[in-house]
């Protein structure tokens, strides 16, 4: 299988990105705001992509980090790597992707991403990475049908506007026809580009260990709580709804 050394990052197009993204992340669905696409190629084969754009909301994300303009972050829309990649390749691509993003885009002061750990994982890729928790957060975003399918609330009631009819009566239907929500965590992770900006962060930043035994996830099958170790993950959540919160 060889070693991660051997994988190469490079840009990508937004249609190549997307191809992976389909036929490999666990939602299947892409971010269309994304606007960075990273390939990560091994034998001169693209074996996983990085989506990097803006977040759903920035007037809700800037003011984790105090003092950052319009265009001082990315969020890391989505990952997904193949099977056939070496182990440790997420880590080693983020890491490249990183210092290119250092090198090429020094605007960019820091990332921001979610694990679901409802469907997926609960991010301990971004763990390994240097990334930072700054947010947990019950997730009831996911409602599972008796046929396995799963549905987004958020997309059911037009964003989340519940209160609308149409909302409504779509998440009735959804109840009626055996619909239950899955329970599960969302976990905000944040990462500083520049380390000079560490002492921006408003939120508290929590400890690892505070991450509850119901969000303890890997490839989407829930884990014991055994020490901390690290096994790799892909992220970028579905997107349920977005963390804007401290540690709740």
């Amino acid at each position: 299988m060889g070693s991660a050394k051997d994988i190469v990052v490079r840009p990508i197009s937004a249609a190549e990105a997307r191809e992976v993204v389909r036929r490999v992340h666990y939602s299947g669905k892409v971010v269309n705001n994304s606007t960075l696409h990273l390939g990560v190629f091994h034998a001169g084969r693209l074996e996983g992509a990085m989506q990097f754009g803006s977040p759903m909301d920035r007037r809700k994300v800037l003011p984790l980090v105090r003092g950052t303009k319009w265009n001082q972050m990315l969020e890391l829309n989505r990952m997904a790597f193949t099977d056939t990649l070496p182990r440790n390749s997420e880590s080693r691509a983020m890491g490249v992707a990183f210092r290119m993003l250092r090198k090429h885009r020094p605007d960019i002061k820091w990332i921001l991403s979610f694990s679901d750990a409802t469907q997926c994982g609960d991010g301990t890729i971004y763990r390994a990475a240097g990334f930072v928790l700054t947010g947990m957060k019950v997730n009831n975003q996911i409602w599972e049908m008796p046929d396995g399918t799963r549905v987004s609330r958020t997309t059911m009631t037009k964003a989340g506007n519940i209160a609308a009819t149409g909302g409504a009566a779509s998440m009735r239907a959804v109840e009626a026809a055996g619909g239950v929500p899955m329970p599960g965590y969302q976990l905000r992770y944040l990462k500083f580009l520049d380390p000079s900006w560490d002492d921006r962060l408003t939120v508290p930043e929590i400890p690892f260990d505070s991450i509850p035994a119901a969000a303890r996830m890997y490839r989407g099958k829930r884990q014991p709580v055994e020490g901390s170790g690290v096994h790799p993950d892909t992220g970028g959540a579905d997107p349920t709804l977005a963390l804007h919160t401290p540690h709740e």
